[in-house]
């Protein structure tokens, strides 16, 4: 009896990666962080212009930020210069600075009726939910990239974290204080998460005319 010849399987859906750009998300340049500080300026988003001030200072990740409190940056009437909060990946203290085009931008949100009773600095819309969630957060940066001509799937919330870390790494060349910035435990971490050889080794190349 011969047996007829099945066809190829086929996947059902496509990937869910198919015309994505995946794995590590590009820092923001500075051209980047003053195009959309401008944008939002003249928007008057008094909320998006404090919470992408205060994610490039911070350098937290997405899940701390969402979290921050209205004490963990204010006291005594003004806000904070330098903070500290506990991170929820490692349970370890990590500090961050707060400049002061960032504070003006927060005393100017917290100034705002919505802020009024609020524990948290970035209060949810719906009485269940005390703040912001990590995606409401990720579709924020979306919003935020793409009207500046950035493709929206090669940056994300870890573009908000890596970018003054970057430049710190660009300036200095010091990783310990790039480590210590990010709350890393590990140096290798730090090294991965900027992608440190693959930086240089493409600067050398660059710089080798043949």
């Amino acid at each position: 009896m011969q047996i007829p010849n099945l066809p190829a399987i086929r996947a059902r859906c496509p990937a869910w990666n198919k015309g994505r750009i995946i794995g590590q998300k590009r820092p923001l340049m500075p051209k980047h962080v003053w195009a959309i500080r401008v944008r939002l300026e003249i928007a008057a988003y008094h909320r998006d212009l404090a919470l992408f001030n205060l994610a490039i200072d911070s350098k937290l990740r997405g899940c701390d930020l969402v979290k921050l409190k209205v004490a963990d940056v204010y006291a005594a009437g003004q806000v904070k210069e330098r903070a500290s909060i506990i991170q929820s990946k490692t349970q370890k203290p990590v500090r961050f600075e707060i400049t002061e085009g960032t504070r003006k931008s927060l005393l100017c949100w917290m100034e705002q009726p919505l802020m009024t009773g609020s524990e948290y600095l970035w209060p949810g819309r719906f009485h269940e939910r005390l703040h912001i969630s990590t995606r409401q957060y990720a579709r924020l940066v979306r919003d935020w990239v793409e009207p500046i001509g950035l493709q929206p799937s090669a940056y994300g919330t870890h573009s908000m974290r890596r970018t003054k870390v970057a430049q710190i790494y660009r300036k200095t060349g010091n990783l310990r204080a790039v480590q210590l910035l990010l709350g890393h435990t590990k140096m290798d971490s730090t090294v991965r998460y900027l992608g440190v050889e693959l930086e240089d080794a493409l600067a050398i190349a660059e710089a080798v005319e043949i």
